[in-house]
């Protein structure tokens, strides 16, 4: 039995997983479900990342996986305690010092969002539409449970606080992206992570929330990993 530890984007909201949870489980293994700080004002990358080792706790062999602004906390924590593997699930890869606000305009994501919907022959709504952007390939069912939800909160102190390390950890990292993310596209993302972590991306079916949206594939290629860098 292996534990996956599931570190959700930005507000921070273990629900996001509630699909993949089972999944996992039903194969065996231990899922924690981080809820972030997200509404909190004072707390920033340093905060969720003591969250995430608090949930960890002194488990070993984690499988940690983290969505979307979840990249910039999970790797603090991979420098902090043990991780047999991240797995970064169309998720931002933050440099030395950079900033998460700044990585926004260093990466060229607007332009590169831009391109997509052109490719594809969309044109994006005048105002930023998260229905539209996030939930596009997410079955109406869980759609509408989310915006029941309410909008989720999320301080602007993480994307305000510089990355504190000096280099990406040692831990084994993979980036699964799914293809169909309007947010962050995937060529977008081929060259993010070719430039700042020079590993390949894989690709699966789906937008920004494959966790919504394909739970059971998600889990599927998260246990293909976990069999072949884990196990």
């Amino acid at each position: 039995m292996a534990t996956y530890v599931l570190v959700p984007g930005a507000g921070g909201s273990a629900w996001f997983w509630h699909l993949l949870v089972p999944e996992l489980q039903a194969r065996g293994h231990e899922v924690i479900a981080v809820e972030l700080p997200a509404a909190d004002e004072s707390a920033g990358l340093a905060e969720y990342a003591d969250t995430v080792v608090e949930a960890i706790g002194d488990r070993a062999g984690v499988v940690l996986v983290a969505q979307s602004m979840g990249g910039l906390t999970a790797p603090l924590v991979c420098a902090r305690v043990p991780v047999a593997l991240l797995v970064l699930l169309n998720a931002m890869v933050p440099l030395p010092g950079e900033t998460g606000g700044a990585w926004w305009a260093n990466t060229g994501q607007a332009a590169a969002m831009a391109e997509q919907a052109a490719r594809e022959g969309r044109t994006p709504p005048a105002e930023f539409d998260p229905e539209d952007c996030f939930f596009h390939d997410v079955a109406p069912e869980v759609t509408a449970e989310a915006f029941a939800r309410g909008e989720q909160s999320q301080s602007g102190k993480p994307f305000e606080d510089p990355w504190p390390l000096e280099k990406w950890p040692d831990t084994p990292t993979v980036f699964l992206q799914g293809r169909d993310d309007r947010l962050f596209p995937l060529p977008f993302q081929r060259r993010v992570v070719r430039e700042r972590l020079d590993i390949p991306v894989d690709d699966m079916p789906g937008g920004h929330l494959v966790a919504l949206s394909r739970p059971k594939e998600l889990a599927d290629r998260l246990e293909a990993y976990r069999i072949r860098y884990v196990s």
